[in-house]
């Protein structure tokens, strides 16, 4: 597998060169299995994101006049507090919450003892995950503080870069946020990595707008 590394100022930077990066250079394939079983996909297949500075305002993308926006600000919010809290519709085979908000508060007192640990890593998802019919696509939320700020180490299994990426990585933004002034230090990077991060093909023609491109 080849990886990809990605080197951005912002979230906004980053979505951009992974764009245009997923449509010359993604591996465009059939999904077999899973969500949208049967519609082809362009995916980068192993992919580094390195985010200096992932606080910068605002945090959902910029895009052309007539493309429909991937998010807002407001639903960035919105998403946060469903990373932070526990509840699960009736529909919903799972929530990253439900795994998250118990940890969250754990990490935080452990921080406030002493930043010099390895230990301070989040899961999402169970050993019964691997029977549901969408499981979990993020999986790790690790963190790090050096340099008297924290920072954010991620592992998305699968990933949505035009429906999942802008909202997900805003809202852990944020959520990361909450949790470096908990403790007391500054807001760091972001470092997400990704097995399979991809366009579906519904999204090709808006990303090609995005990029400003020819949809011929």
């Amino acid at each position: 597998m080849k990886l990809t590394v990605i080197d951005a100022l912002s979230l906004s930077d980053a979505w951009f060169q992974c764009l245009k990066t997923a449509l010359f250079d993604g591996r465009e394939y059939v999904i077999e299995q899973g969500s949208f079983e049967g519609m082809r996909r362009r995916e980068i297949e192993l992919v580094a994101i390195n985010i200096s500075k992932p606080g910068i305002r605002p945090l959902s993308p910029d895009v052309p006049t007539g493309v429909p926006l991937p998010t807002t600000d407001e639903v960035i919010e919105e998403y946060m507090t469903y990373l932070m809290t526990p509840h699960r519709e009736e529909n919903e085979e799972y929530t990253y919450g439900e795994f998250l908000s118990p940890q969250i508060e754990e990490v935080i007192r452990r921080y406030k003892l002493g930043h010099g640990t390895n230990q301070m890593c989040m899961c999402v998802g169970n050993k019964d995950s691997i029977y549901q019919n969408d499981p979990p696509c993020l999986r790790l939320v690790d963190t790090r503080i050096q340099d008297g700020a924290l920072h954010f180490i991620l592992y998305f299994r699968s990933w949505d870069l035009w429906g999942g990426f802008p909202t997900n990585l805003g809202g852990l933004q944020i959520f990361k946020e909450y949790m470096a002034n908990e403790i007391g230090v500054e807001d760091g990077e972001i470092h997400a990595f990704s097995k399979g991060l991809h366009l579906y093909e519904h999204a090709w023609d808006l990303a090609k707008m995005v990029l400003r491109l020819s949809q011929e």
